[in-house]
């Protein structure tokens, strides 16, 4: 909505001039506006008809301005109120203000000053009604239908999804990198009661130390160079809603510390402060290491582990839920058709060399894999020249037996296609590591362990 579009004003005011130059006014600017100077019949006109906005006078009998507001947010909580109030008044109108009303009028007032005020109003609401919508998308977004897998080990990832996402319990979501942690992170904020509340995301791998410590509590003015200003971190930003932890595993030791006081006293403190915040905050974390063997290892701390994993969901590889890459790649052609307007349908033989190879990326490499094969195709059905080489040879290697088998040939499935990316894109990291659908700090860990130089 916009100032310009049909939207419906209720003037009330028990004094009839005041009515008739108001909705004057108002009609002059485009408004479907109804008016009337008895609140009593106010009241059955909200009850009657749906109003965007409504401008009442405070002081009227036997209903007053307080009254008509309550009425309204009762009947829409986007429903704005402007009120027409004397100065004697004020006071009551600011409070009024507390309860919901966008905005009051003291009269003696300019036409001018009505109009503007009315169309803030009315941009208010719309701003209102674009975010529940976008809420409402975003739950649609990530409810557990679109979360694609008919498998086992995805059917329990599932139900542990449906039980917990109500709840206020913390989260440990561990899985190779790919697997779609983040998903179903946002899945189970987007199911729960919170889902209406804010949802902050932070990768913990890709910030150095005193910079995440920042990020997340906050600092104040002085507190090192550049703090020019309070701020508060994260954790203050997500209050009454959820943060999501990403490579929870890679934070350093003294971070731990501060993450599990979070934990225990549901505070925070700033950097550079003395005094703590209360956060009432759902914590949900996620990782692609084994936090238990970092724990025996001493590189985290285990107070944190068991604070972390009070629900543990673990997201199988895509090469133990083989049976799913059907459904996923119906998935992901679906998804190509809607950016492009072409529609693909996928081979047998296509099929056949995705279902053995061993996708060390997960389902991020295999929505990298049919983006690249619906570009390339020549026609409508995707074969397996469409397909990057390392996955058409893989089958002919063998499938691995044993446990350092696999890991070794997913470990060189996994170099020979970060090497490929860098080697098509020039060797611009950048570029590599978002077409790969990682971040770069992501990119430049892979690199160090798979010994690829720059």
């Amino acid at each position: 909505m916009n100032a310009s579009s049909k939207a419906r004003i209720l003037v009330v005011d028990d004094e009839e001039n005041i009515v008739e130059v108001m909705r004057s006014a108002l009609l002059s600017e485009g408004y479907d506006v109804m008016a009337t100077s008895d609140p009593v019949q106010a009241e059955k006109l909200l009850d009657e008809h749906k109003f965007d906005l409504v401008l009442t006078d405070l002081r009227m009998t036997p209903v007053d301005g307080l009254g008509i507001l309550r009425r309204c947010k009762e009947r829409d909580a986007n429903m704005q109120v402007l009120l027409i109030t004397a100065f004697s008044t004020v006071e009551t109108a600011v409070e009024a203000m507390k309860a919901g009303a966008f905005d009051y009028i003291l009269k003696p007032f300019k036409l001018s000053e009505l109009k503007v005020v009315a169309r803030r109003a009315l941009e208010h609401r719309a701003t209102l009604l674009e975010n529940d919508q976008l809420k409402a998308m975003l739950r649609q977004k990530y409810d557990l239908s679109n979360i694609v897998g008919d498998s086992p080990a995805m059917q329990r990832v599932f139900e542990r999804i449906r039980k917990v996402a109500d709840t206020d319990a913390t989260v440990l979501i561990t899985g190779e990198s790919g697997t779609g942690k983040e998903l179903v992170a946002r899945a189970i904020f987007a199911n729960g009661r919170r889902h209406d509340k804010p949802f902050v995301s932070i990768n913990c791998g890709a910030l150095p130390e005193t910079l995440l410590e920042s990020e997340l509590f906050g600092y104040v003015k002085g507190a090192f160079t550049g703090a020019s200003s309070d701020r508060c971190g994260l954790f203050q930003a997500a209050d009454g809603g959820t943060i999501f932890l990403d490579e929870i595993g890679l934070t350093t030791p003294a971070l731990q510390v501060r993450l599990l006081r979070v934990l225990q006293e549901r505070e925070v403190r700033r950097v550079g402060d003395t005094k703590d915040f209360k956060v009432d905050v759902r914590v949900i974390a996620a990782t692609n290491e084994d936090l238990q063997e970092k724990v025996r290892e001493g590189k985290f701390r285990e107070d944190l582990y068991y604070r972390l994993s009070v629900i543990p969901i673990h997201i199988p590889p895509l090469r133990e839920r083989a049976s799913d890459i059907p459904q996923l790649v119906q998935y992901f052609l679906d998804r190509a058709s809607q950016k492009t307007g072409k529609k693909h349908r996928a081979g047998k033989e296509f099929v056949d060399l995705l279902m053995v190879y061993a996708w060390p990326g997960n389902i991020r490499e295999l929505e990298n894999v049919i983006e690249r094969a619906t570009a390339l195709a020549e026609g409508t059905v995707l074969r397996p020249e469409d397909l990057p080489d390392n996955i058409v040879n893989y089958r002919s290697t063998g499938a691995p037996r044993g446990t350092r088998e696999l890991r070794a040939v997913v470990e060189d499935t996994e170099r020979a296609h970060i090497m490929r990316v860098l080697d098509e894109t020039g060797g611009n990291k950048k570029l590599a590591a978002r077409i790969m659908g990682i971040d770069l700090a992501t990119l430049y860990r892979k690199m160090e362990r798979l010994n690829i130089k720059e």
